[in-house]
């Protein structure tokens, strides 16, 4: 049996903000015989997530692709990973069965092969909706709580700074801070997300960026009394607005540059005498130094999201044709908390 199989590629490199003409839509015929004891198994899509790190991957060069695992780069009409949910439609992989619900690394496609050394588990969706396992309680998730309480290390009552506040990592970096006594401001690109952080989320205070002049002195009316864990998402003047207003002592956590992703002009240039002398720790990470962490995290945020206290916050697509304009749509700003699309009904 064989089953037809329409999947994203990109038609060329992509070196600024990426625009829908820049995929193809190919097909192909994949057979659903395996095998025997090849340990192989095809999966059919119903989930994945969309994420702005996808982009280095897309260029002709980055520093990232040298590091491996999942920032090496694509190569033109090769399929594209993306974590996803599936399920299982045939296997030779002793572990799984048909029918068996999977998380882990698949493509933006209908169905997917997975290889013997294949990056994925069997899901126990634990009573929540399959798209948490995509975002909130998958590696978004573990990137906003292992950046938060591991990388930043914070103290209740302390201030902290959130910048793309309303993006898939941000929103729960804001929630986990609230919840951990902190005050919070969080700045986003429009009016209606600066409302959604103070009204949905519970955050002390936030703004829209794209109406301040002079970043400098906004982060200084927001946070009179300096700065003391800024979780910085967008690099550029953003950062160096940030750590200019940081306490002695304050730690930033680099989680992404989605500003410079774009724009190879836009450099972050802080000022490293405040640096030394206030002793401000800035570091970057990835969410896989921290999979001991894993547990830990989905106990608590689980609490959380059972008892109300955590907000899922998602921007769902629907069908794999809509994959290019909710990439780009990332780039323009268009997501309300984290980005997914829906490939199939579960």
């Amino acid at each position: 049996m064989e089953v037809m199989n329409k999947y994203w590629t990109i038609k060329t490199h992509i070196e600024d903000a990426p625009k829908e003409d820049d995929f193809y839509l190919k097909t192909s015929t994949l057979a659903l015989s395996l095998g025997p004891g090849s340990k192989e198994m095809i999966v059919k899509n119903l989930y994945v997530s969309i994420d702005p790190y996808q982009l280095n991957r897309m260029k002709s060069s980055s520093s990232s692709q040298k590091t491996g695992g999942f920032a090496v780069g694509i190569t033109p009409g090769q399929e594209i990973e993306a974590f996803g949910v599936a399920r299982v439609v045939a296997s030779e992989n002793p572990e799984y069965e048909k029918g068996d619900l999977v998380v882990g690394v698949v493509t933006w496609a209908e169905y997917s092969k997975i290889g013997s050394n294949g990056m994925i588990r069997k899901l126990d969706p634990m009573g929540f909706p399959l798209s948490y396992h995509v975002g909130i309680l998958a590696f978004s998730g573990l990137t906003a709580y292992a950046g938060f309480f591991e990388i930043c290390k914070p103290k209740r009552g302390e201030k902290v700074f959130v910048s793309a506040a309303l993006g898939s990592v941000g929103n729960l970096v804001g929630q986990y801070a609230k919840l951990h006594g902190c005050y919070v401001v969080g700045c986003a690109g429009s009016k209606q997300k600066v409302e959604l952080l103070k009204e949905k989320l519970g955050f002390d205070e936030a703004f829209n960026y794209r109406e301040e002049n002079d970043l400098n002195s906004t982060l200084k009316r927001y946070f009179p009394d300096g700065i003391d864990v800024y979780f910085d998402n967008v690099g550029a003047e953003m950062q160096e607005a940030a750590v200019a207003n940081m306490n002695a002592f304050g730690r930033v956590a680099v989680c992404g540059v989605i500003s410079e992703y774009t724009d190879s002009g836009k450099k972050a240039a802080p000022d490293m005498l405040d640096v030394i002398y206030k002793r401000i720790k800035i570091q970057g990470f990835l969410a896989g130094d921290h999979i001991g962490l894993f547990q830990d995290f989905i106990s608590t945020t689980s609490d959380h999201l059972r008892s109300g206290k955590l907000c899922a916050l998602e921007d769902i697509s629907d069908g794999l044709d809509s994959i290019p304009f909710a990439f780009a749509g990332l780039f323009r700003g268009d997501n309300i908390g984290k980005k997914i699309v829906k490939i199939a009904e579960e």
